[in-house]
């Protein structure tokens, strides 16, 4: 590899991808360096059934303002702008209109309570502010392991309350990681090349990796949280504080299971289903998307963990038997297996995407300081308002290009761009 460059990005993925075009655009030097044999970080479309699937993102969330739909526009790839399929239940199976009314209702009252919590600086956990005894506790739950990657007693009031939503959700039928791979083509990337150490001892930093060392003039640092706070990344000398902070940002985790269904028109298109509104260890199903003969099934929090942790196919057979309970047993004929996700234990991602925990929603700010205006942060770990989102991970990544840009380490003005 070359020994030296003006910038060198570490990971793959929206924020480093982004960071590495807008420095491109700058005239600088840029060399990206990814673990993974694959651009895209968390972003991942696949072929299966023959249709391309996102293994990790697909929505386009706060589509209006995310810069990947104009990405989209301006490389004429198709965005789909359906109503999420979660505002329509499939019928009355087990969750009919009145209790829809009234889970929404409780959640619309349990936002209010974390806004007013947050408001008055009450970092607690969610669950401080719930009643156990509520007979929607269960599904609450359920939703923030689908929407955070974990349950609400792990999730802090005041970093809730800080996400944007627009509430505008589009998708892009040809894959969102296809798009976002698709974006950051033409940036130089070396694949499977894990940085071990970032040296910056002297007047450079100095990464290792398993293909030598690289000299680079600002580093911009986009993995996981989870590398950083367990030394996978090293820094030396260390940093405790930035360990801390990604600590307190852990990755809670979304997984999800594709199946073919045989006469999909049984099934109504674009809807959606809950395996049981009772009980938190319970999937979210997404029937026909697109019209498409499949089911995508969502798990999330403690729940996929444990099935992840019982081995491969135990997410894929504990989707067939809640859709049997749901559709009829006769469904079990029709499924037919297509892909399953397994992101925490992917030695490069560690889970889905981040949240802070109760008492530390200053983690994001301090994770997205500079180390001696050289060593930057980026991803969606690092955005104040659209953490766990692709679009997040995309803007945190070229507003670090631009503190590279005004550092005067690469005497670039940010102008020339």
């Amino acid at each position: 590899m070359t020994d030296r460059v003006d910038a060198a990005i570490i990971g793959a993925g929206a924020a480093g991808l982004a960071a590495a075009v807008r420095l491109a655009r700058a005239g600088v030097e840029v060399l990206v360096l990814e673990a993974r044999d694959r651009i895209g970080g968390r972003a991942c479309t696949v072929e299966a059934g023959g249709f391309p699937i996102d293994l990790g993102c697909a929505w386009l969330h706060s589509a209006d303002v995310n810069p990947f739909t104009r990405i989209a526009q301006d490389r004429g790839v198709a965005i789909d702008r359906t109503a999420p399929h979660w505002t329509r239940q499939a019928g009355a199976v087990n969750f009919g209109p009145d209790d829809q009314r009234s889970f929404g209702r409780a959640l619309g009252a349990l936002e209010v309570r974390i806004e007013a919590a947050a408001a008055a600086g009450r970092d607690q956990p969610v669950s401080d502010l719930m009643d156990r005894d509520d007979r929607w506790f269960p599904l609450l739950n359920a939703f923030s392991a689908y929407y955070n990657g974990a349950e609400f007693d792990q999730i802090s009031t005041v970093d809730y309350a800080a996400y944007r939503d627009t509430e505008v959700n589009w998708r892009a039928p040809h894959g969102y990681g296809a798009l976002i791979a698709g974006f950051g083509a033409q940036a130089p990337v070396m694949l499977a090349c894990p940085v071990r150490c970032i040296d910056h001892r002297g007047s450079s930093p100095v990464l290792e990796t398993p293909r030598g060392r690289l000299e680079a003039r600002v580093v911009i640092v986009t993995v996981p949280t989870p590398l950083i706070a367990d030394g996978t990344l090293a820094f030396v000398p260390d940093s405790p504080t930035l360990r801390e902070a990604a600590a307190a940002l852990p990755l809670g985790l979304a997984d999800k299971v594709f199946f073919h269904v045989d006469r999909p028109q049984d099934l109504p298109p674009e809807s959606h289903l809950f395996g049981s509104p009772w009980r938190t260890e319970t999937g979210s199903y997404h029937l026909r998307p697109f019209g498409r003969p499949m089911i995508e099934v969502f798990l999330g929090g403690r729940h996929a963990r444990a099935l992840e942790a019982e081995g491969p196919g135990a997410s894929t057979a504990f989707a067939v038997e809640e859709l049997a309970s749901l559709l009829g047993s006769e469904i079990r004929a029709r499924l037919t297996p297509l892909a399953s996700t397994a992101w925490a234990l992917k030695l490069w991602s560690r889970g889905a995407y981040s949240h802070a925990a109760p008492g530390f929603a200053w983690a994001r700010a301090a994770l997205a300081q500079a180390l001696e205006n050289r060593i930057f942060f980026a991803g969606e770990a690092c955005s104040p308002d659209f953490f766990s989102t692709a679009h997040g991970a995309a803007i945190t990544g070229k507003a670090a290009a631009v503190q590279a840009l005004e550092s005067g380490s690469l005497d670039f003005a940010s102008s020339s761009a």
